[in-house]
């Protein structure tokens, strides 16, 4: 542990140490195989779909933009949270230093907000080509894509910025081991002696605001997409239009459910190994970016034909 003296009195950290699953340690051997493929998965599938969204020009549509947003969130928040991890479970090299600890901090918060807003933004494109096709060319434009990437930038890389802040200038004195495998907020606050009421506060306050608020509108755009859909009287109509927001849905459902478990250990946390809530953690940061652009690519006829015509190119 690198340090300074203080006054003379005590050590302020300038390093921390992530003390992965001390109390379950045989998880490390177990998981290093599993979590090193489902990353060399994330990284490949999600590098194929954006160079093939990328070279197809009939893929050049707001969707698919979109899509790609998604996928570029993917991999930074992956490359920010598992090579460290894996480090770890291989090299034993627990060490942070104080700034990559919570830069790691800031990605993670502000990038997971960043890709609830998208899926919010992706509800919306789905709800306009059902409900009002005619009308879907003049409103999902290459401007509107524009203008929602930056309002998902602005929103929530702003509104998580606090967070680090709030946490960074806080006294860590002596304490410097985080129970955790990553640098969680509160894993980290919670080192220090200093009154950490505020930190978690703006945490829930803007985890619920962000999250939430996405959530309720992606919620309203499937109930309206869902009562449109019922009233179509064509035949096969109901499976058409369905099966054009049937990738999104799936993808929210799971993004919603991890979300979910992840709550319910941590309120439940007495019930179950402190290591759960640690392990669900880590695995949201790789398992969905491996996932979603598996779904698009097996679901979407249009993206399966291109990473076709790419692979033929290539080989």
């Amino acid at each position: 542990m690198t340090a300074h003296q203080n006054g003379n009195i005590s050590i302020e950290v300038s390093d921390f140490l992530l003390n992965c699953f001390a109390r379950s340690p045989s998880w490390k051997f177990w998981l290093s195989l599993p979590l090193s493929l489902l990353f060399l998965l994330a990284m490949g599938a999600n590098g194929v779909l954006l160079v093939t969204i990328q070279l197809e020009a009939s893929l050049h549509e707001p969707m698919y933009y979109l899509l790609s947003l998604l996928s570029l969130l993917d991999i930074v928040v992956c490359l920010t949270v598992i090579p460290k991890v894996l480090a770890i479970f291989w090299f034993n090299l627990k060490s942070i230093s104080f700034y990559a600890c919570f830069f790691q901090m800031y990605i993670m918060n502000c990038f997971l907000s960043m890709e609830s807003c998208t899926f919010m933004v992706m509800a919306y494109d789905r709800y306009v080509a059902i409900c009002h096709p005619l009308r879907y060319p003049s409103i999902i434009t290459d401007q509107f894509v524009a203008k929602a990437a930056i309002f998902i930038l602005a929103r929530n890389g702003i509104l998580t910025v606090p967070i680090p802040i709030l946490s960074s200038r806080l006294n860590y004195y002596e304490r410097n081991v985080i129970e955790n495998c990553i640098c969680a907020n509160m894993s980290v606050s919670r080192l220090s002696c200093d009154d950490v009421t505020i930190n978690r506060l703006y945490q829930f306050a803007v985890g619920w605001t962000l999250l939430g608020s996405d959530l309720i509108l992606i919620f309203l755009s499937y109930s309206f997409i869902l009562r449109a859909v019922l009233r179509l009287k064509a035949e096969g109509a109901v499976a058409k239009a369905l099966s054009t927001c049937g990738s999104h849905f799936i993808l929210i459902l799971f993004f919603s459910t991890i979300l979910l478990v992840f709550v319910l250990t941590l309120v439940v946390k007495k019930k179950v190994s402190p290591d759960v809530p640690v392990l669900l953690n880590v695995l949201h940061h790789v398992i969905f970016s491996a996932l979603n652009p598996i779904v698009y690519g097996v679901r979407t006829q249009e993206i399966k034909q291109g990473i076709q015509r790419l692979l033929k190119k290539v080989w």
